[in-house]
This record gives C-alpha cells, structure tokens and sequence, in this order.
C-alpha cells in the first residue's frame, strides 16, 4: 500500500469517526431515551452504504482505492461494533430485556440486510 493511500484512509477513518460523533450527539439531544437508536442507525446506515460500495467495486465501477478509503476509512471510523456491544451489555445490566434485545439482535439483523441490500444495489446482488 502506498503511504499517500495510508494517509487518505487515514484521514478519510477521522472524519467518519467526527461524522459518527455529529450524528450522535444530535440525535441525543432530539431523543435521549434508553434504547441506542443512534447507535443503531449509524451502524445500519454504514453496513448499507459498505454493501453499496463492495457492489461497485465488485462490479468494477469503483477503483480499489477508493473503496478502501470510503469502505475502511471512512465508514470504518463512522461504523462502531463496540459501541453497540458496550450499549448492549449496559441495557442487559440495567435489566432492559426489551431495548438490549433491540439493540443486540436489532443491530445484527439490520445491519446484516442493510449490507445485503447495498450489496445488491451495487451490482452484485
């Protein structure tokens, strides 16, 4: 790998990291419940956008570089597996049977036919 690749995916994971963030915070401000919908909805909208993307690039309408500065970078630092496990673990502590079990099994069942569906609307579907 190049270093000037190294760097754009580099950067590219930051700013993914600073959009997750933005996304987060407003959200929590406009919905503070207990359930981490925000979480949820970062990681579904990210698995789908990835899906998209490995669509295109399969199909060899996306460059590999490019796939791997959005793909790892970006929606690597936008996307948090273990965000969603830690919220999941602290529901399942406070006994929110209802909102850990949305939350864990919500996220591996969305996210999974989110990727699914980007997968398919990028072409390889």
């Amino acid at each position: 790998m190049s270093p000037l690749l190294f760097i754009a995916i580099a950067v590219a994971g930051g700013l993914g990291a600073g959009v997750r963030m933005l996304f987060d915070g407003a959200y929590k401000v406009w919905s503070p419940r207990s359930t981490p919908w925000s979480t949820l909805l970062i990681n579904v909208s990210g698995s789908l956008v990835l899906g998209f993307l490995t669509g295109l690039a399969g199909a060899q309408l996306l460059p590999e570089a490019w796939h791997l500065i959005l793909g790892t970078g970006f929606l690597g630092g936008y996307t948090t597996f273990s965000t969603a496990s830690f919220e999941t673990i602290s529901l399942i502590e406070e006994r929110k049977w209802g909102s850990s079990l949305l939350s864990g099994l919500g996220t591996l069942v969305f996210a999974t036919a989110a990727a699914g569906l980007g997968l398919w609307l990028g072409g390889l579907g």
